[in-house]
């Protein structure tokens, strides 16, 4: 496993501790930055918190000083849990080990290279271990292990959320083999956290190697990472000297991990807190209400007048005798309107704090599937949708909302996500259908979304699906599998394109008219056939014509079809769907299927 040192630029003086190194004139009001050797004011460096203002490097904060930028001040409390340091192997190399550590205690005034505290973050307690590379690269060792250990037991017993900060080397050499049994012991320790439900979040930042990034680094919830931060198993020079092969431009940072789908987010250090303290309020458990109609959470939008117990707001119809029946083509062309609102659209107008997540956490983070954790009135959910956009340059950017197996596989891991913590799954569709490509067919397409409908099917968490543009095919349904299923007035769902039907059936691509007609894929027919249990009213014209008041009804639809699943267990909810589904066998008409999925 890596060892990785600070970095110096070529020709610089040997850098602090921070990261940075004293001007050439030994000035102690003066720094130079460690990556572009630009002098920088040192109170103007600490103002940036150690960003440098010219270049943007970050330097290297001690655990002490991240403790302080993250946390609400007064609130640090020390978690100092008796863990002894050891020498098991009596090892030396050009020092005695315990010489070493002797160093670098005198040095940091740590007793390890891992603080661990409990603390509050804009209000919500958090416990956190901050990993410090100050003490011998930050290396994993025993005392190490069992501090991380014993902090996420913390958090178990308290059932609070566990904030891990890493920077670090790699294994501590000097401990051999009882250095590798740590990352068993953390990973186990994460393993009951996530089995438990309780919220982990880890921030990677610079560098973080070997037997951290191989263990508890990479198993939170929720993985941010630093600008600029370097993360992974091997590090660069040992891969070069390996594989004799040059490697990519900025290979192992964290804008390569993220574009990699290998974490949630990138952030530059002054976005981190309220990045953090954002996911930290979405992600509570939402307060769930008792058959006896225990109260709801309060709203955190002035609310829309309450409708009666199970009744739908005005501007959502659950009777098809209400609905016009419409020609299907007009509505076939106005549910792909560039201007309609898409999922992240939506997401800013109805969700509170939306933070979006990225990755599927193995090779790619799919731009057609978008997701994220909000509040909707008060209550936290998940929100997953494909995402398209309003000029031909984001329609191509997003892949035209045709998601790749990494999308759905990153929904997946989101909906597992919402699951464990206890948070319902809202579903936005709007995709023409999933990525069709040879990369596609390659990475298990059609075994991606089989396993999306899965999971779905048996998410112990309420799930509402709303199709807002286009509805197609399965790459739709991989979104679909839900308590809820609504749709916008002006989008449509179906099996097949109209283009696609009438090329097959007809040989005639110009037939798409009379195969949209043949489809029914309009809302008011698929609400007579039970497919959906309700039409969501557009403003006059289409959403697009009035984004405020169509995301106004979406989230009044939501809070509608949500409310009910909310108060049923985990098992109701499961059989609710089941027979859901179980029902669909084509003689279903309106009304069957919503009161097949209530009781």
């Amino acid at each position: 496993m890596s060892s990785a040192r600070p970095h110096h630029a070529a020709g610089a003086e040997p850098a602090a501790a921070d990261g940075t190194s004293r001007a050439a004139d030994g000035d102690s009001d003066w720094a130079v930055c460690a990556a572009c050797r630009g002098v920088v004011y040192r109170r103007r460096l600490e103002r940036a918190l150690r960003v440098c203002p010219d270049c943007g490097h970050h330097q290297r904060l001690s655990a002490p000083e991240r403790l302080s930028t993250l946390l609400d001040p007064g609130s640090v409390r020390r978690l100092d849990f008796p863990v002894a340091a050891t020498d098991p192997l009596d090892f030396t190399d050009t020092l005695p080990y315990a010489e070493r550590l002797a160093r670098a205690r005198a040095a940091t005034g740590l007793d390890e290279a891992v603080v661990c505290a409990r603390g509050t973050l804009a209000g919500r307690p958090v416990v956190v271990a901050v990993m410090d590379f100050r003490f011998l690269g930050g290396s994993l060792g025993s005392a190490v292990g069992e501090l991380v250990t014993r902090a996420a037991e913390e958090a178990l017993r308290t059932r609070t959320p566990f904030l891990v900060v890493t920077a670090s080397g790699g294994a501590r050499m000097q401990e051999g083999a009882h250095s590798l049994m740590q990352m068993a012991k953390t990973g186990s320790a994460f393993a009951r956290l996530r089995a438990a439900g309780v919220f982990t979040v880890s921030l990677i930042t610079d560098p973080t190697y070997g037997g951290v990034a191989a263990s508890f680094a990479t198993l939170a919830d929720v993985i941010v990472a630093e600008s600029g931060t370097r993360l992974g198993f091997a590090g660069p020079r040992v891969i070069e000297q390996t594989i004799r092969q040059r490697l990519p431009e900025g290979f192992q940072t964290a804008e390569f991990l993220l574009a990699h789908g290998l974490v949630d987010g990138v952030y530059r250090r002054g976005a981190l807190r309220p990045a953090l303290a954002r996911l930290l309020a979405a992600a509570e458990r939402p307060a769930v209400p008792g058959p006896g109609g225990a109260p709801l959470p309060g709203p955190a939008r002035e609310p829309a007048p309450e409708p009666a117990p199970n009744e739908p707001p005005e501007y959502v119809v659950t009777d098809p005798e209400l609905l016009p029946d419409r020609a299907p083509w007009p509505v076939v062309t106005g549910s792909r309107e560039l201007a309609r609102p898409t999922v992240l659209d939506y997401a800013g107008r109805v969700l509170d704090g939306f933070e979006e997540l990225h990755g599927d956490r193995a090779s790619a983070d799919c731009a057609a599937m978008v997701g994220g954790i909000g509040t909707l009135d008060g209550v936290p959910v998940m929100l997953i949708g494909h995402q398209k956009g309003h000029t031909h340059a984001e329609l191509a950017a997003r892949n035209y909302a045709m998601a790749s197996p990494a999308g759905y596989r990153k929904a997946g891991r989101l909906m597992c996500l919402a699951a464990r913590l206890g948070l319902p799954v809202v579903t936005l569709i709007d995709t023409p259908g999933a990525h069709p490509g040879i990369e596609a067919e390659e990475n298990g397409q059609a075994f991606a979304i089989a396993e999306s409908l899965c999971l779905m099917s048996t998410l112990p968490v309420p799930v509402v699906a709303v199709v807002i543009g286009e509805g197609g095919s399965g790459g739709a349904l991989g979104l679909a599998v839900a308590d809820r299923v609504l749709i916008c007035e002006n989008a449509t769902y179906s099996v097949i394109s109209p283009e696609g039907c009438a090329a097959i059936l007809w040989q005639d691509p110009a037939a798409a008219p009379r195969a949209a007609e043949e489809l029914g894929l309009v809302p008011e027919r698929l609400l007579r056939h039970g497919i959906v249990d309700g039409v969501v009213r557009e403003p006059s014209g289409g959403a697009h014509t009035d984004p405020a008041l169509a995301a106004e009804r979406l989230r009044g639809a939501l809070w509608w079809a949500l409310r009910d699943c909310l108060a049923l267990s985990p098992d109701e909810l499961v059989a609710r769907r089941t027979r859901r589904y179980r029902n669909m066998d084509g003689s279903v008409r309106h009304g069957e299927a919503l009161c097949s999925a209530r009781y």
